[in-house]
Formats: C-alpha cells, sequence, structure tokens
C-alpha cells in the first residue's frame, strides 16, 4: 500500500520528455507525475544533466553495456527518488515563511483538504504552544507526489546483440523498462497504456515487489490506462488471475487526449464513466476473489481487507466545475490534468520556442493528425519545427527521417527486419513502389502525401529537454514535435504552477473569456467528426463488417446523447441557463448524426 498523495488530481505522462523531469519539479509539493520510459537514451541524459546539477555521482551507462536499457531506467529512477526524498527532507525543516516551499506545499492543496483546515487553523491562532504544535504536526505530515512511470505496452521490439543475433525476450523494450522499474527504489505505480500485452502481463509474476509482503504492503503497484469498463475488467481478470492486483484503472477519453488517440467505437465518457460507477464495487470484489486464489497458489498469504482500487478520469477537463462533477457525480478518485500543464514551466519540459506557439494557439493550430508511425491518430499542433523540417526534407528530395533510437519500428513490407514508416530507408521504398504502379497523378499524390505525412517521434517528442537544458549542440536536437490535446484552445498563457492548481479547485478562472463548451460536449463532437471522416473513407468500398462498425458507432452515438440529455438535471443543479445550452448543443449533434446517416441511406440504412 503506498502513501496517499493530498492532490485530486495528477499530471499524466506527456510526449518523452514533456514529463520526463515533472517530478522534481512537482513531487515535494505532493503533487503525482508520470514518467515515460520509452526512450532510455533520453533518461541517461537527464540522469547525467540532473546528477551535476544535484553534485550527485555519475556512471555512463553505455549502450554496449548487457542489459543496458533497463539498467539505465533504473539509475535514472533511483536519481529522482533520491532528490526527490531530500527535497521533502529540506522543506520539513523549513519556516512557514510566505515564500517557502512549505508554505507552498499546503497553499496549493485544495481547500476541502483537512490539512489544509488544520493549516488554516495554524495560521489563524494567536496561542504561541498550539502554533507550535500544529506546526510539527504539519511539517510531520509533508508527503512527496508519487514518481510513477507509464510503459506504452505495443512498443516492444525485440533487441539484437553487437552480431545481429536476436536477444532473448526479456530484453524486449517493453520488458526490459519494467525490469529496469521494479528493480529501482520508487515506491510507485507503472501505468499500462495503449492495449493489452500478454509477454509483458506475464513477466510481472518475476518481480516480488508487485506481491503483498508479509505485512500486506505492496511496494509498487500497476495502473491500467483503459478507455473503456470492459477492458478494465479483462485485463483486471487477467492480472489477479495472476495474483495481481491492479491498483488503479485510469480512464482516458479516446479522442479528447493528448498524444495517440485511441477511439472507442462511439462510446462516450459519460456512459462509460457510469457504468464504472454501477459496476466498479462488483469488480473489486470478483477480482479480489481471483486474486485471493492466485496468490495462496503461489504461497503468498492474501490481504485479509480488500484493498483499494482507484478509478481516476483524464482527458480534456478544463474547469474546476467539471472537476467537481467527475469526482461527485462518478465517484472518481482523482483526475488527470495534461496538456494544461504544458503551459507551467514549473512543473513540465517544453522549450520556450514551442511554449509561445502552444500559448498562441487556436483551435484551427490543433488536429488530429496521421504523423504518427503507429498508425494511430495524434493529437498535435501544426507547424512545429518537426514538421517545417519534415517538408524541407520532402521538397529537397530526401524524404524520411534518420532512424536511430527505432522505437517505433513497425514495418515489414520491405524489410526482414522491422523499420519505422517515417524513416529515410522506409518512405524511398515506398515512393519508388507508387512511381512504379503508374497511378493518375491525383492518386500518387494522395497516396504519396499519406507516406510524407508520417514524422519522427522518436527525436521530436524528446527533443524539448535537449533544447531547454542546451543538453545537445546537434542541429537535428532542435526539431520538436508536440502532442497537446484539442483542449489547449481554451487556454492562452503561460502559468504559474500556483495559478493552475488554483484553476483546477476553483479558486481562480485562468481560461480565456472565449466560450467553452461542456467537455462532454467538446469530446461527442469530436467523435462525430471520427464517424464523418470514417463513413467518407469507406463509403465507396463498404463492406458487410464496417458497414456494422460503422452503423454500431453511429447507434451508440445516438444513446450517449440521450444519456446526457437525461443527466442535464444532475450535471447543473439550480443552473437552469447552462442546462439549455448543453441541450441545444446536444440536439444540433443529433441533428448532424440525422443529416450524415441520412445522406449515406442507400449504404447505412
Amino acid at each position: 500500500m503506498l502513501q496517499t498523495t493530498p492532490h485530486q488530481f495528477h499530471i499524466p505522462v506527456m510526449g518523452l520528455s514533456f514529463s520526463i523531469d515533472s517530478p522534481l519539479k512537482v513531487a515535494r509539493f505532493g503533487i503525482s507525475s508520470v514518467v515515460s520510459l520509452s526512450d532510455d537514451s533520453l533518461l541517461e541524459q537527464m540522469r547525467q544533466y540532473y546528477s551535476a546539477k544535484y553534485e550527485k555521482p555519475y556512471v555512463p551507462i553505455s549502450a554496449k553495456e548487457p542489459d543496458y536499457r533497463a539498467k539505465r531506467i533504473t539509475a535514472y529512477l533511483n536519481l529522482l527518488d533520491e532528490v526527490v526524498t531530500q527535497q521533502v527532507l529540506d522543506i520539513k525543516q523549513q519556516d512557514f515563511a510566505p515564500d517557502t516551499d512549505l508554505t507552498k506545499y499546503f497553499e496549493l492543496l485544495p481547500d476541502t483538504s483537512p490539512l489544509k483546515e488544520q493549516y488554516h487553523e495554524m495560521r489563524q491562532t494567536n496561542d504561541p504552544f498550539i502554533k507550535i504544535n500544529l506546526q510539527e504536526e504539519l511539517c510531520e505530515a509533508v508527503v512527496p507526489g508519487s514518481i510513477d512511470v507509464n510503459i506504452m505496452t505495443k512498443l516492444d521490439r525485440p533487441n539484437y546483440d553487437s552480431n545481429g543475433e536476436p536477444l532473448p525476450q526479456e530484453y524486449s523494450d517493453a520488458l526490459a523498462a519494467l525490469r529496469g522499474f521494479a528493480n529501482s527504489t520508487v515506491s510507485s505505480s507503472v501505468i499500462f497504456s495503449a492495449g493489452m500485452n500478454m509477454r509483458l502481463y506475464a513477466y510481472l509474476e518475476n518481480f516480488t515487489c508487485f506481491y503483498p509482503d508479509k505485512a500486506g504492503i505492496t511496494k509498487k503497484t500497476i495502473t491500467i490506462k483503459v478507455s473503456d469498463y470492459r477492458s478494465a475488467m479483462v485485463q483486471g481478470k487477467i492480472l489477479a488471475k495472476k495474483g495481481l492486483w491492479v491498483s488503479e484503472f485510469r480512464i482516458e477519453s479516446g479522442l479528447n487526449c493528448g498524444g495517440h488517440a485511441f477511439a472507442t467505437d462511439g462510446y462516450l465518457l459519460g456512459p462509460i464513466l457510469e457504468e464504472f460507477k454501477q459496476n466498479r464495487e462488483a469488480l473489486r470484489l470478483e477480482l479480489y476473489s481471483m486474486y485471493c486464489a492466485a496468490l495462496v497458489h503461489k504461497n503468498i498469504h492474501p490481504p485479509v481487507a480488500i484493498p483499494a482500487q482507484k478509478v481516476t478520469v483524464q482527458g480534456g477537463i478544463g474547469t474546476a466545475a467539471e472537476q467537481k462533477l467527475l469526482m461527485s457525480e462518478y465517484g472518481a478518485d482523482g483526475t488527470g490534468w495534461g496538456t494544461p500543464f504544458l503551459l507551467v514551466p514549473e512543473a513540465t519540459t517544453v522549450d520556450e520556442p514551442t511554449l509561445q506557439q502552444l500559448a498562441a494557439a487556436k483551435s484551427e493550430d490543433l488536429y488530429l493528425s496521421n504523423i504518427s508511425p503507429l498508425g494511430v491518430p495524434f493529437n498535435a499542433l501544426r507547424n512545429t519545427s518537426n514538421e517545417l523540417l519534415k517538408q524541407e526534407r520532402a521538397e529537397r528530395g530526401k524524404p524520411g527521417s534518420p532512424c536511430i533510437k527505432k522505437h517505433l519500428v513497425s514495418d515489414t513490407e520491405f524489410t526482414a527486419e522491422a523499420i519505422c514508416t517515417a524513416s529515410r530507408k522506409y518512405q524511398r521504398r515506398k515512393l519508388e513502389q507508387l512511381q512504379a504502379q503508374q497511378l493518375d497523378t491525383t492518386t500518387y499524390l494522395t497516396e504519396a502525401a499519406k507516406v510524407l505525412a508520417k514524422e519522427c517521434l522518436c527525436e521530436g517528442l524528446a527533443n524539448s529537454a535537449f533544447q531547454l537544458y542546451n543538453m545537445s549542440k546537434k542541429t537535428a536536437a532542435k526539431a520538436i514535435s508536440i502532442c497537446p490535446g484539442p483542449n489547449l484552445a481554451y487556454f492562452s498563457g503561460i502559468y504559474k504552477l500556483q495559478e493552475m492548481v488554483s484553476h483546477i479547485y476553483g479558486r481562480i478562472n485562468v481560461l480565456h473569456s472565449g466560450y467553452r463548451p461542456h467537455m462532454f460536449i467538446n469530446e461527442l463532437k469530436m467523435y462525430i467528426d471520427y464517424w464523418k471522416k470514417k463513413k467518407e473513407e469507406q463509403l465507396e468500398t463498404l463492406t458487410d463488417k464496417q458497414y456494422k462498425y460503422l452503423q454500431s458507432f453511429w447507434e451508440n452515438l445516438q444513446q450517449g446523447i440521450q444519456y446526457y440529455k437525461h443527466h442535464l438535471p444532475v450535471y447543473f443543479k439550480d443552473e437552469l441557463e447552462k442546462q439549455v445550452i448543453m441541450l441545444d448543443e446536444l440536439l444540433e449533434a443529433e441533428d448532424q448524426l440525422l443529416l450524415a446517416r441520412l445522406k449515406g441511406a442507400a449504404v447505412i440504412a
């Protein structure tokens, strides 16, 4: 059982570098954040940088060393753990003066926190004895935010030795990352995202840190990022049968999020949260039964009490009212705020030019792109330096990027060993193949554009740290990709940590003055646009399978709209004007769906 942090939100993983050192910036204030483990070379360079900054010994871990990927991850996480631990010890020695981190720690807390109430009591009392006792109790209560880690389960390429021979499967990217986390000193959670990886889940069984000790304490926990209830149930059962407990289901909107967008089949966030609300306790009981049976089979004493199992929500949250609704109406244990924190230099790592570009971004600058080599839709910002570099290379007749890190290799169309679709090696061959097919001009340009859209994210999503901390003099390190969600359009500034946290808790409002629809409406609009695009792409060659998919998607959207209509009085108690506004938006969305369906009535009836 991990120490509970005092905040009602966390900062999710963002790109490769944008939250790579967030624990060093926010953990001492009790705020949890998530570090990506995808890029071990970036982690190694960050370790070198921070070892120098904090005067810690640094011994390089070469890529020629056995198991270097896992060792680099362990070393970086250990450094984060050591520095954050010292930061918290230092805070506890400070006075409650206006500008100290100790004061900031308690000022940041939600107003509903018992600690915040105790802090106000300490401030207001005039009795020196009571004040000193309260200050000692408050200092003792200071705990760091969690240093959580993210593993994208699908990024699990095999690796090879110096002779080109494949290494055993435990040296694959995802398994090595898990091993690096398991061997580290941090007591935190590993967050699995992007679907199931049965090999990775089986590998969890090798590490005692994921099982309860004799006191019933589990040093490291498991979080699953899911898009719907069924995914949580399936993955929870798979792990429970192995004696592994899922401590948190992290629900993320399929489209209203940053980075890769894994769309549901038209299931909207509100109805998904309702299903969790209705079934989470029954699921916890069922998983506990499986979990205990598996532990007994492994000769591990199961915990007497059912372990806690949090449900958190993220993706497109933008107001304190939405934050409160998710927790009060749907029983969420917390929320994730990602994209807004890209505008908070005290919390994330974004180079100055990109930061200014984000602050000025409008809705038309944010789009669901095809730039990811994985072939998954990717929320992105237009006209980034990496996009401009990609276009400049294509115009020079040298399309594609040098593929150095190879984290996103997936294609074997032209090679026995998988290569990346954003690489120069792939794009040159693919364009030659298209040219040899003697396509008409329009078809060729359309297909070529699909090839050239792919962008090197391994470099682009990591380079912001190199830029900000002056860690590389290479020209390529200046090309930045960034992956904000559409929610960024409603934030138009650069904020202090205290400002953004106060916005989350409703103490101030940092949104610009323009109208912002409710997060549920924003997501609904994205799903309607997504359905329309799928319909247009498939209409001319529609198979029976595609027809059933589009029809089911359409019906799920309609059901979601009816659900929202029914819940308007719940969402906006005694706020009739807001009910009317959202109802009008729902009716408009309903009309769009009906019109789109009628236009294709000959096929989609």
